[in-house]
């Protein structure tokens, strides 16, 4: 049999779709589904003694997936892993390479940064072996995730309940989180006011000013009494207009979006969270359906922190804007900087091809693709396009010798990039009317307003990000994950965009933190993503970074068999109420169903009830009549009627925790 097909593997199988359409006949691409060979759920599956050996098993729901790529490696003269080209995708083709090696059929591995014809091209004509640089440091990320989510978990059980988990890099975000709340707790308001009017030179130019300075410092007024009296003081003042100076000024545009940028922007714009904008980007990227065109994929690789973009698309972009929009916005072409933790291994977030247009391409992508694609799209046309240009206008106005206010105008003479990517700050320019220096002002009306200082903000999914990335936690392909984990533990709600720890959240957080303070510390976390970076360059052992972890780790589980009692304790909260049977005051604690009260005497005294049992709704149960409530059983929450268990009606409810 003549073996004359190269079998080419990916992830998936809209990638799968794409990708045939561009290799031809002589190809055959299948998807492996994900992930294929993983450490096994029922154990640790490291070998701590023998230098953190990690035991891989096949995943039993991907058998059959393994049975036909094996099938198809031995029938194909080779076989070319084409997955992600970040770490994980890295580790994904070495798993592959290891399970499909006694094949006949030669491996190796191709790298893309993007779905098109030119790229598959190139890639397919430049195959490499598999970089284990980059496999050992997803490998040390994997086996450092294991050892706190299998060692550190128990640890809550046996404070808590059996189902809850810790995560090293998730517990950090909920850590932040928890920190925040802490914060605006703690905060104090302070009273200030400030000045702020409406002037005039002649009845037709008017125009708003604020006091700027006093004697020539900052004004910094803290009660009404002084408020009134500097407003008294300018009412009496001559007051003339002192200084004008009107220039240019330059807005330039922002980068192409990185994966953290993406998400933020998706979640003000759009109003996606980041699990729903990766998804979305996902598909994008992997291909849609264009009509008679096929499987396209629209955008580059979304898993990145570099902002570098290829000749090829940096030239498109450029003649796209002269064809469409005038030389005049063409962009000069600029650099920028690079972020301090930032890898730089992929090209920014971009359109494939400038030249498809979002609303060419309405009809083929769903509301979602079609929001996501005209953001990416229209912010990498617009990082190419030349700066916005303003007339700005300031005026100073004296009142008196001491007293001295601002008035301004911004308008726009050349929208540049804002052609392409208008935003609510050039929405709210305005000018103002012309006023020479030396004119005398008229107070239209003046007043003192007061203010008090804000708390800082709850973090909303954008800000975390920007937080995470700021501090180095994570990286790019895993700040949706640590959002979206904490939040389905039930460790953090949210409350319209803004994330705040629940109750529970808070509990495990201050457990957590005293007994593992040192390996979910802020700084500890972002060395260990540099280290891991470092495996990836080469300058580093894996099994180093790993026992650099593990070692601070071991010695505080060692020490929770001494604070258990203590630990426990600490996180519950002793009540008002009285034990019916033994009168010591219940403490609140928790389960898998949620918080209930319980004596302290256990287990010598056993009495308990759940918070939520008691928790009556106002409806009457439609088969018996009784007055329903919410009940706890063996399978989670219920409601039931007021004569349960004789009625057997009863409705499950959903509580979200992990």
């Amino acid at each position: 049999m003549t073996l004359d097909k190269v079998l080419v593997i990916v992830e998936s199988p809209a990638k799968a779709r794409t990708i045939k359409k561009y290799l031809g006949k002589g190809y055959d691409v299948k998807a492996s589904v994900g992930h294929i060979r993983d450490l096994p759920k029922s154990e640790l599956g490291i070998d701590v003694e023998k230098n953190f050996t990690p035991k891989y098993v096949s995943m039993r729901a991907k058998s059959k997936v393994l049975k036909e790529l094996r099938e198809k490696a031995k029938a194909s003269s080779s076989v070319l892993l084409a997955t992600d080209m970040d770490r994980e995708g890295e580790a994904i083709a070495w798993h592959l390479e290891e399970l499909l090696k006694k094949t006949a059929a030669p491996i190796q591995r191709i790298i893309f940064n993007e779905i098109t014809k030119n790229a598959i091209k190139e890639a397919v004509d430049n195959p490499r072996d598999i970089d284990l640089d980059k496999v050992n440091a997803q490998q040390a990320r994997r086996i450092l995730d294991r050892l706190v989510g299998y060692l550190v978990s128990p640890v809550l059980w046996k404070i808590f309940y059996r189902g809850l988990s810790a995560g090293r890099v998730q517990t950090v975000g909920l850590r932040l989180i928890c920190e925040r709340e802490n914060e605006i707790r703690a905060f104090i308001p302070v009273e200030y006011w400030t000045i702020e009017g409406l002037f005039s030179c002649g009845e037709d130019r008017e125009f708003e000013a604020k006091l700027l300075k006093i004697d020539g410092e900052k004004p910094e007024i803290g009660s009404e009494k002084d408020a009134r009296r500097i407003v008294d003081e300018i009412k009496s003042s001559e007051i003339m207009v002192n200084d004008v100076r009107e220039k240019q000024k330059k807005r330039n545009p922002q980068p192409p979006f990185i994966t953290s940028t993406l998400q933020r922007e998706a979640a003000g714009r759009l109003g996606f969270s980041a699990k729903r904008t990766m998804a979305v980007a996902q598909q994008l990227y992997e291909g849609v359906v264009l009509g008679d065109e096929g499987s396209v994929g629209l955008i580059s690789y979304m898993r990145t922190d570099s902002t570098r973009v290829s000749k090829e698309a940096y030239a498109q972009g450029k003649t796209w804007i002269e064809e469409n929009l005038g030389k005049d916005h063409v962009g000069s072409g600029r650099s920028y900087a690079k972020g301090k933790m930032a890898q730089d291994a992929h090209e920014a977030v971009r359109p494939t091809d400038s030249y498809k247009k979002p609303e060419d391409l309405a009809a083929f992508l769903t509301k979602d693709q079609m929001a996501l694609y005209s953001l990416i799209w229209r912010r990498f046309l617009a990082s190419l396009a030349s700066p916005a240009v303003y007339d700005v206008l300031e005026v100073d106005i004296a009142a008196g010798e001491k007293y001295l206010l601002r008035a301004g105008g911004r308008r726009l003479v050349h929208p540049g990039f804002l052609a392409l990517y208008p935003d609510k700050q050039a929405e709210a320019d305005k000018w103002m009317p012309h006023v020479e220096e030396g004119e005398m002002v008229e107070i239209r009306n003046i007043d003192a307003l007061q203010h008090f200082t804000e708390p800082p903000s709850r973090f909303s999914e954008a800000s975390l990000i920007k937080e995470l990335e700021d501090k180095g936690i994570g990286r790019p392909s895993t700040y949706a994950s640590i959002i979206s984990i904490i939040q389905d533990r039930g460790y953090v709600e949210k409350d319209g965009r803004a994330l705040h720890p629940t109750e529970l959240g808070e509990k495990v957080w201050e457990s957590l933190a005293q007994l593992f303070n040192d390996i979910f510390e802020v700084d500890f976390t972002a060395r260990m993503e540099s280290e891991l970076d470092k495996v990836e360059g080469s300058d580093e052992e894996w099994q180093d970074v790993v026992r650099f972890f593990y070692e601070p780790l071991h010695t505080d589980l060692e020490k929770f068999g001494d604070r258990k009692d203590e630990l426990k304790k600490l996180v519950q909260e002793e009540t008002d109420e009285d034990c019916p049977k033994c009168q010591k005051k219940l403490v609140k604690k928790w389960s898998r169903n949620g918080p209930f009260l319980a004596c302290p005497g256990f287990p010598d005294c056993r009495y308990s009830k759940s918070l939520e049992e008691e928790e009556a709704l106002e409806k009457e149960c439609p088969e018996c009549g009784g007055e329903l409530r919410y009940k706890s059983g063996r399978f989670g929450r219920f409601i039931a009627g007021g004569h349960y268990p004789d009625c057997k009606s009863r409705v499950a409810v959903s509580r979200g925790v992990a």
